[in-house]
């Protein structure tokens, strides 16, 4: 099974790029974020015609939004509220296989690095601790689960252009770390990408707008994350981060991201 997280920033801008996209990452299972589409309005029948009849959808308009289009059937799906708002940021499938999937889009944060000052980033906060707990209270504990998304943190020295000049910008400070941290943990999940891609080894999904040549500069961070459970460890086979999807136009600021599980 082969299964691609993307964040498209805006879906309809991006379905020109699906015969490129399925052609780069021969996904069985595609996860989207940031949709920013009404369900009534997102494109399905062009992931139709490509073979992701089964389709889950959690949108709203111009904001948020997440997608997981299968060409493998399914079995069960959901969407949950977190924090108590209705913000389409998850959604969850389980496959005919038992392979249980759930697509994040977490907040981003803001700007100011500071919960007091900055309700986005105490929302964020808040956001991740939900998450810990959600999953520190799952049953069974061996259940065979896949958490990808945009979780909007980069947890590692190289997951980001420079550690000590990001440490006080929003995606990369402690705190954001050590949240994510406690969601690994609470499931006792494995980054399934950088278990292919050692952590000494430099590896971004993100490139801001704001840089006029984003591959000269290469100032990105790792916010796009492909997640397991230890059920699934053993079957991990390969990860890609599909880098130069970030030269398609129009762009998306992230790049997908595709592992391969056995099964």
């Amino acid at each position: 099974m082969r299964l691609t997280t993307w964040n498209v920033n805006s879906v309809r801008l991006r379905t020109g790029h699906l015969p490129a996209l399925i052609e780069a990452t021969r996904a069985d299972v595609l996860c989207l974020q940031e949709t920013k589409v009404i369900d009534e309005a997102f494109p399905r029948d062009a992931f139709a015609e490509l073979g992701y009849r089964h389709q889950v959808i959690a949108g709203q308009k111009n904001h948020n939004g997440v997608a997981i289009l299968s060409r493998l059937p399914i079995d069960k799906h959901a969407s949950r509220v977190w924090c108590e708002r209705e913000d389409c940021r998850h959604a969850s499938i389980t496959l005919e296989n038992g392979i249980e999937i759930h697509d994040f889009y977490v907040p981003a944060g803001g700007d100011i690095p500071d919960p007091e000052e900055n309700p986005k980033f105490a929302h964020k906060l808040a956001f991740l601790r939900e998450m810990a707990a959600y999953f520190r209270k799952r049953r069974p504990r061996n259940a065979p689960i896949v958490l990808v998304g945009d979780l909007n943190v980069a947890p590692l020295e190289n997951d980001v252009w420079s550690h000590k000049q990001l440490l006080d910008v929003v995606s990369h400070t402690p705190i954001e770390v050590a949240l994510l941290g406690d969601v690994m943990k609470s499931y006792g999940f494995v980054d399934a990408v950088r278990r292919f891609v050692p952590p000494e080894q430099r590896l971004y999904t993100w490139w801001s707008y704001r840089a006029q040549d984003w591959a000269k500069s290469d100032r990105g961070r790792r916010l796009d994350h492909v997640w397991v459970s230890p059920a699934l460890e053993g079957r991990l086979r390969e990860a890609h981060v599909h880098k130069a999807a970030r030269d398609w136009t129009p762009p998306s600021d992230h790049v997908p991201v595709t592992v391969e599980i056995e099964g």
